[in-house]
């Protein structure tokens, strides 16, 4: 790379540089060794340990939103839709490869290299959106949580108040994000270990309830390779929506930070590229299959009508048994909501502090974490219909404008020097971040026109 660093942007992050650089330092060496691997098989064995930001992405994404989608594509159209997901993860992991690529080369901070190569109104934007979705979607996620665990205390025979659990959660939320912020790289590794076993343990509750029910094998492939394409209007709608939002624009925010957090830089690529594949879209595919495909074995053939997670848990009982139907589902939703809220408190932390110029740690960073948890309300009183669908909106008006900002950065050779894409290998990844950004913007359209 070409590039000097006489352009101002702020690079890294406090959290590994100022505490704790010998760690990164044998971190590399242990990349280097595992780079000169023969077989593939081995060099996967060792970027397993070190993964971590992929892990936070799918705790992200994998929220009371992903359930809802799944639990509706599942119990309506059955097997058919199980492709969606994943070209959708797909198309977002190709825009996230190169939002990675370019914060390994750089080291810098993405709101500064928006606020300073593009446009000072565009990182104003994009920061103001993330914050308003976070604090939005927050809402969501307090409300679900908190439903479900009650219904989970009925099946034992005892009625919970709706606030010793929201507290429950608010308290276990921000011991865990605050753990993010105690400026060391150990904290960071804790943090995405406790979120990685919390998305595997999403991941086994709704196995054990697939396992129960059985699988068709034919609809299966179908599912997964069919491509069908619902004719009707709320069938497209489902699909073009999954396949535009199934990467949240809070996600091109936080992704970045992550890898600051951990101090990645070029020796990083290869592991990039696993943490992509195996902790972030992997994960994400296999969690919300499953998911559909238990709606699928007993809703869609028994043709259940649901509203929600609670009534997928209920409907569920008497088909694959109270213990795996009801209690086990709903204790993976729970798993995917508190990953969620806990994620958005951490973005919040990081937009505010950029926005406002202060380091991502101590007790401004916590005290900007909390704004995440005014959605703790939703717990409590139903949220406004326009809130979401105004927030919705906002957001998905910015998210082809994010990945339309990164593609410009990806070949913008004053930003990457000589990183930049080039030669048949640089068109092929334009070629196919283009369809990304032209898929999310066909998606973005369809769901705001049907949430109006």
């Amino acid at each position: 790379m070409n590039e000097s660093r006489t352009d101002n942007l702020r690079r890294g992050l406090p959290m590994v540089q100022a505490r704790d650089p010998e760690a990164l330092e044998r971190e590399k060496a242990k990349l280097r060794e595992i780079g000169a691997r023969s077989g593939l098989w081995r060099r996967w064995r060792g970027y397993w340990s070190l993964s971590g930001p992929g892990w936070v992405q799918s705790a992200l994404t994998l929220g009371a939103g992903s359930a809802g989608s799944s639990i509706f594509a599942g119990a309506v159209f059955g097997y058919k839709l199980l492709w969606v997901q994943p070209v959708a993860m797909f198309l977002g992991v190709i825009m996230f490869s190169a939002i990675g690529h370019q914060l390994l080369m750089t080291q810098a901070r993405p709101y500064d290299v928006f606020r300073k190569k593009l446009n000072p109104a565009l990182a104003v934007s994009w920061g103001a959106v993330v914050l308003l979705a976070s604090i939005i979607w927050q809402f969501s996620q307090y409300a679900l949580a908190v439903n479900v665990t009650q219904d989970i205390f009925d099946v034992a025979g005892r009625t919970v108040p709706k606030a010793p659990i929201a507290l429950a959660f608010l308290a276990a939320g921000t011991a865990l994000c605050w753990s993010y912020g105690q400026g060391s790289r150990r904290a960071v590794r804790l943090f995405e270990r406790v979120l990685k076993y919390l998305v595997l343990l999403m991941s086994a509750a709704f196995l054990l309830v697939v396992i129960k029910t059985g699988v068709d094998f034919k609809a299966l492939l179908n599912g997964f390779f069919g491509f069908t394409i619902p004719r009707d209007r709320e069938g497209l709608t489902i699909v073009l929506g999954a396949l535009g939002a199934a990467v949240g624009v809070n996600m091109t925010f936080l992704y970045p930070y992550m890898l600051l957090a951990r101090g990645w830089g070029k020796e990083h690529r290869g592991l990039k590229n696993f943490d992509l594949g195996v902790s972030m879209f992997a994960p994400f595919i296999l969690t919300t299959s499953l998911v559909v495909i238990a709606c699928a074995n007993t809703l869609h053939v028994q043709g259940i009508k649901v509203r929600g997670a609670v009534d997928a848990a209920h409907a569920l009982a008497p088909l694959a048994g109270v213990a795996a139907g009801r209690v086990i589902f709903s204790l993976g939703v729970l798993g995917m909501c508190f990953t969620t809220l806990t994620i958005e408190m951490v973005i919040c932390g990081f937009v505010l502090s950029e926005m406002f110029g202060f380091e991502p740690r101590g007790w401004a960073y916590r005290a900007a974490t909390m704004t995440a948890n005014i959605g703790i309300l939703g717990a409590f009183y139903p949220t406004p219909f326009w809130l979401p669908v105004l927030a919705s909106s906002i957001a998905l008006v910015m998210m082809p404008i994010a990945y339309i900002a990164f593609f410009i950065l990806q070949n913008k050779r004053s930003y990457l020097g000589d990183e930049v894409n080039r030669g048949f290998k640089g068109t092929v990844w334009n070629i196919l971040l283009v369809l990304a950004i032209l898929v999310v913007a066909v998606g973005a359209v369809v769901k705001i026109v049907s949430l109006f």
